[in-house]
Formats: structure tokens, C-alpha cells, sequence
């Protein structure tokens, strides 16, 4: 079974760049039309994906049996419907459409504390629900500055795209293959100017299996990445979950605290980053279970313990 990393993108460019276009010149209500004939050709197409999309939406649903989400054809082609609309959001978020009216906060109060006080902070975030809204969370306060982590080889045509219409110099891609020591000199370098740090913590280490952990998730065992919580060691900074969610028509974003700033001694470090994946996997599936057509990892989750 592959890697998430090294899974092809299998026409997303190509067709966002079409959904992009119309939007731009037509705006959403256009680009809805459209929006079926894409989705449904990159659906039946996506083999790996649909199977994927399956398999979660079941575990959902054996997880929280009062769920209408099923592991059907019919629920899978929703998720992609799904999909193909965050992919509108981001659009929005990019294109400067999206505005804080159209954001509503939970937890906003403790980070802007932060923000106020000149101390940068570490948000956990996730492919549930829309990321790209990050864009908008640069405008909380005039001169704060976000740096969002992507993944170079699997983000970077997208990347690319989204850069040639993104006019904020409040937010900063930053391509990394793996987080190193080298990274982390950098991002101390943003953490200790006041700015916020975002790294997704839902995929796995593109480099050894060695760095990842294993906690609960829907009900079965999954890998999650150590990578994020040895990058909150190594900042010393207070560190946040951040999980966007479309509901009633806005982009619902949570903040949640999850530590002051991790410290703890290379003894103690197995079973406190153990302790932290944990942590993390049970907020994921808090969020996952709230919206759970809107989390975007469409390839074998849980494969690790498979094999």
C-alpha cells in the first residue's frame, strides 16, 4: 500500500485550476453547474480514493451508530461533494473573497491574548474541513503573520496555484519535506517574533515509520505523525489545536488549548509524545464525528496496522 505522499494528484490541479477560472469570471453560483460534471469524473476515476472514502465513512458510522453517514457509493460520492466544495472555500479564502464576516470563532479570546502579548504560538491542524481559511486568521490582529508547513512533493502544483492569486503578505507557505533541525531553527526564529505556526498533524512522516505513533481513532488503531509534538518541544511555545468547519453556510473555526508548551525529558519523551498523539487523535475524532463528510484523507488511514 502507498504512502499518502506518494499518491499521483490524479487531475486535482488540472481541475481546480478549471473550477478556478469559472469562478473567478463567474463566481460560485456558476460554478456550481460545473462543480457535478467534475466531481463525478474524478470520483469514478479514483479508485483508491472512493475505497478510502468508504472505509472511513463505515468506521464513522460504527463508531456513532445514531449517524446518517454510511460506508455507500452514495455517502462516498458525498464526501467528494464535499470535497470539491472546500475546494470552492479555498478558492474564496485565496482570492481575498472570504472575509472575517463570513468566519465565525470558539476559543479565538486565549489567542489573541497571546497574539497581544507579542508571543507566537503552535496550531495542530488538520485535513478536516478547510485549512486554507488560515488566510483569514491573519487578519485577527494588523501584524500578526502566519506560517502554514505543507508537504512539498504532494502540495506543491497546488501550492503554486493558489500562490499566483494570493495577495497576503501576512501568510507564508513554508514546503517541507520533514520537520528537521534546520525547520525548527526557522520556525523559532517566527515563534519568537510573535508569529503563529501551523502544521497539519493528521498524516504520517513522509520519512521513517520510526517517527510515527499509534492511537485510536474511530475505533481501531491508526499512525499519527510525531513530528508536530517534537516541533512543540523543541519551540517551547503554548501550542493550540485549530479545525475549521463549514456549518450553516460560514466557516466555523475552533481553537481549542491543548498545552502551555511541552517540556519533558528525553526519558520522558516515548510516552509523553505517546500521551500527546493521543490527546490530538481524540480531538480529530471529536471534530470528525461533528462534520464527518469534511475530512479530506482519501487513502488508507489506517493501513499500517493492516500490514
Amino acid at each position: 500500500m502507498k504512502h499518502w505522499s506518494e499518491i499521483q494528484e490524479n487531475g486535482v490541479v488540472w481541475g481546480m485550476q478549471v473550477l478556478l477560472n469559472i469562478y473567478l469570471s463567474f463566481g460560485r453560483k456558476i460554478l456550481q453547474v460545473f462543480l457535478l460534471p467534475v466531481v463525478s469524473y474524478y470520483w469514478l476515476i479514483n479508485i483508491r480514493g472512493r475505497q478510502a472514502s468508504r472505509e472511513y465513512l463505515d468506521r464513522v458510522s460504527i463508531y456513532q451508530a445514531d449517524t446518517s453517514i454510511k460506508g455507500t457509493h452514495f455517502c462516498s460520492y458525498r464526501h467528494f461533494i464535499s470535497f470539491a466544495n472546500a475546494l470552492i472555500d479555498k478558492l474564496a479564502a485565496w482570492s481575498g473573497s472570504l472575509t472575517l464576516k463570513d468566519i465565525e470563532y470558539h476559543g479565538r479570546d486565549a489567542v489573541i491574548k497571546h497574539i497581544d502579548n507579542g508571543q507566537g504560538l503552535l496550531l495542530l491542524g488538520s485535513h478536516l474541513g478547510n485549512l486554507e481559511v488560515c488566510r483569514v486568521i491573519a487578519k485577527l490582529r494588523k501584524k500578526v503573520v502566519v506560517n502554514v508547513l505543507t508537504h512539498t512533493k504532494h502540495a506543491e502544483k497546488f501550492n503554486t496555484l493558489l500562490n499566483k492569486y494570493a495577495n497576503s503578505a501576512q501568510l507564508n507557505l513554508i514546503q517541507v519535506t520533514d520537520v528537521n533541525a534546520a525547520t525548527a531553527m526557522l520556525l523559532q526564529d517566527k515563534i519568537e517574533a510573535g508569529e503563529l505556526v501551523i502544521i497539519a498533524a493528521d498524516r504520517t512522516s513522509v520519512g521513517k515509520q520510526s517517527r510515527n505513533a499509534q492511537a485510536y481513532f474511530l475505533g481501531k488503531q491508526a499512525c499519527f505523525p510525531q513530528g508536530p509534538f517534537i516541533l512543540a518541544l523543541l519551540l517551547k511555545c503554548p501550542v493550540f489545536t485549530l479545525f475549521c468547519l463549514k456549518e450553516n453556510d460560514k466557516q466555523v473555526i475552533y481553537f481549542d488549548h491543548f498545552s502551555d508548551g511541552l517540556n519533558f525529558s528525553r526519558k520522558e519523551r516515548t510516552a509523553a509524545i505517546q500521551q500527546c498523539v493521543e490527546q490530538y487523535a481524540e480531538k480529530l475524532q471529536y471534530y470528525c464525528v461533528k462534520q464527518p463528510l469534511q475530512w479530506f484523507n482519501f487513502y488508507d488511514f489506517w493501513q499500517v496496522e493492516d500490514e
